[in-house]
């Protein structure tokens, strides 16, 4: 019902700006795209196509387009402030973008009544108005499928057609599944960036927010899937297949990370090899990786990137300890200590990069030696 006053209240309030009148050969389906070689395409896309071949119409709607020419592009992205839009564009020249960079392509045909295709249609045509197309991107809440998955919604005015579904995994999961073997490294940034939001367990519709989950879920249709009702899906089929080179799998960051701490080990066993210097430095990198997520915590507009407990072990806190070392305050080496701790359950409980814990156990290895070495200890440096 709330879904169904939402739209009549957009219907009115568009009612002077109607949109054409689809015939009754038209057509709605959903299309889904593999992934490609930039980072922001790792995940694949998602876009609306109406086609009506009596008004000659065949468009695709693409929730995923920005501008590179925007002032401060790059500063707007990190701090969660870039616009998104939608753009519609025809078929052909969608199509022919996917096919010259060898990425997939499968179509769902939605199984929608006349009147439900022309909610659509003037939901998607209002969205592209200038007042209506910009959004804030949302990695996890408002994303090119997202916007597909509550468009497609709102057109059935139907709540009861979503069978909301608990799931075992949660974001952070559903993103590892997706970078395992070849972009390791690729998910040991996205694990430092993001924050307790991203350990929340997804329900049927909040796994949307990836392309693939979304035409997983579109085609699990009927009482085993999030739909109740008729079949959403009447199709399914692949227009393009996949010609991209399949990525090389990436040399482990748990190796690089495992050597480290097997050779940071080593030298603290015999402590005359062991210089003051590389401990400041080493502090000083944990520590400014912290402000840099706090940064990212306080100071900018992304969800996913809050309440990061990361920076219980990349600790500010490490740059005064990075100064002082052995002369730090006992208090604030056991504390960091702790902190390490409480970190390393974080990782193990919500099955972070596994890389990380390496990096948790080399800094309270070196934390540990400040806590026990006297101030007169002999070191080299």
């Amino acid at each position: 019902m709330k879904r169904l006053l939402q739209l009549l209240v957009i219907l009115l309030a568009v009612a002077p700006l109607r949109a054409q009148e689809l015939s009754a050969s038209a057509t709605a389906s959903v299309l889904t795209c593999g992934a490609g070689d930039d980072f922001y395409t790792t995940f694949g896309h998602t876009a609306v196509r109406i086609t009506d071949s009596e008004l000659g119409i065949d468009y695709v709607y693409n929730y995923g387009t920005f501008d590179f020419n925007t002032p401060n592009f790059y500063w707007k992205f990190m701090r969660g402030k870039l616009d998104y839009k939608l753009a519609r564009t025809s078929y052909q020249r969608f199509i022919a973008e996917y096919q010259y960079e060898g990425r997939a392509v499968f179509e769902q045909q939605l199984g929608m009544e006349w009147g439900q295709l022309q909610n659509l249609f003037l939901l998607l045509e209002t969205n592209l108005l200038p007042e209506y197309r910009y959004y804030k991107y949302d990695f996890f809440r408002d994303n090119c499928a997202t916007r597909v998955r509550d468009v497609v919604y709102s057109a059935w005015a139907m709540d009861t057609l979503l069978q909301r579904r608990s799931s075992p995994r949660s974001y952070r999961r559903l993103i590892a599944d997706n970078l395992k073997g070849t972009l390791e490294w690729w998910r040991l940034g996205i694990d430092l960036l993001f924050g307790l939001p991203a350990d929340h367990r997804c329900d049927a519709s909040e796994r949307m927010f990836l392309p693939f989950e979304m035409m997983a879920e579109y085609t699990k249709t009927g009482t085993t899937g999030i739909w109740s009702g008729p079949g959403l899906v009447e199709e399914t089929r692949q227009l393009l297949a996949e010609e991209r080179q399949p990525l090389k799998p990436s040399f482990p960051p748990l190796v690089l990370f495992a050597l480290l701490l097997t050779a940071v080990a080593l030298l603290t066993w015999h402590r005359r090899a062991w210089p003051r210097w590389a401990d400041r430095v080493l502090f000083a990198i944990a520590g400014l990786v912290g402000l840099f997520l706090v940064f990212m915590w306080v100071g900018t507009d992304h969800y996913c990137t809050q309440w990061n407990l990361n920076i219980l072990w990349a600790s500010p806190l490490l740059i005064l300890i990075a100064i002082r070392l052995e002369r730090s305050p006992k208090w604030a080496l056991w504390f960091q200590l702790a902190c390490f701790a409480v970190a390393a359950v974080w990782v193990l409980v919500c099955g972070l990069a596994p890389a990380i814990l390496m990096i948790i156990f080399t800094l309270a290895l070196r934390v540990a030696v400040q806590l026990l070495r006297p101030d007169q200890s002999p070191a080299v440096g």
